[in-house]
């Protein structure tokens, strides 16, 4: 029952900007392009943020794997 909140929650963030936290204690903020149903992530134009949320790097496009992501959250839209 939870992952299928939880893909839903990633079907509707599709090309949205998603904040994910990795396992490592890392936070990467980028658009969501795909995933699949381990919850492995495609993001574009990704960023890994500081601890203040300011910008550290800037990494284009990665793929995340599912079994290092800990929280997706989709981001408010202004």
């Amino acid at each position: 029952m939870p992952s299928d909140v939880s893909l839903k929650i990633l079907s509707e963030s599709l090309g949205n900007t998603v904040l994910v936290r990795l396992r490592s204690g890392r936070m990467l903020r980028g658009i969501l392009q795909g995933y699949d149903q381990h919850m492995n992530l495609v993001l574009e134009q990704a960023e890994e943020l500081s601890a203040d949320n300011s910008i550290q790097r800037r990494l284009g496009v990665i793929v995340v794997r599912g079994d290092n992501v800990i929280m997706v959250s989709p981001t408010i839209k202004e």
